[in-house]
């Protein structure tokens, strides 16, 4: 499996070895785009039924406004708001982690299947919550999740008000 999969697949199983690895590797910082808009798209699939192909570029630019607001704003929470004993990281850092922590979004393509869109929106969307708080804390090098929860929380309108938003500008969903 080559590294892009691999860390994809990582980081949608929570590993936290790979938010590490993507941490320090600024060489990812493309392979993080690559996985928000995958995510986006996967949604825009999922909808297809509704909003059309339309749907699908309109998703994938709003998840890449949603992930540069809710790196900037976990940036400022996580290193200036609460940082822990250990905290160093850089804006990069964060935007590379929480890039991969979108990995699970991309199962939301299975939301074409009739009867299962509510389910599968749902499960994606709060696995991809918990795979912040593990990137997060990973890139924020806190020794414990509660922190890391507390950080992805205060921010968390900017990431669940648009995602509300792109999805209800296409219209009611045969969910």
């Amino acid at each position: 499996m080559n590294g892009f999969l691999r860390r994809m697949l990582g980081a949608a199983l929570l590993d936290a070895t790979v938010y590490e690895e993507v941490e320090a590797d600024r060489g990812a910082n493309a392979q993080a785009f690559a996985v928000v808009v995958l995510s986006g798209a996967a949604l825009g699939v999922g909808g297809l039924a509704n909003s059309g192909w339309q749907g699908i570029p309109l998703q994938a630019v709003a998840a890449i406004v949603v992930w540069l607001a809710w790196a900037a704003a976990t940036y400022w929470v996580g290193t200036r708001l609460l940082p822990g004993p250990k905290t160093e990281a850089s804006i990069g850092e964060l935007m590379r982690t929480i890039g991969f922590s979108g990995a699970p979004g991309i199962l939301r393509v299975f939301m074409l299947i009739p009867g299962f869109g509510l389910g599968v929106l749902v499960i994606c969307t709060i696995w991809e919550l918990v795979a912040m708080v593990v990137a997060v804390r990973q890139a924020l090098d806190y020794t414990g999740t509660a922190r890391a929860i507390a950080v992805c929380t205060i921010p968390l309108p900017l990431y669940v008000l648009p995602l509300l938003a792109s999805i209800l500008a296409l219209g009611p969903w045969p969910l």
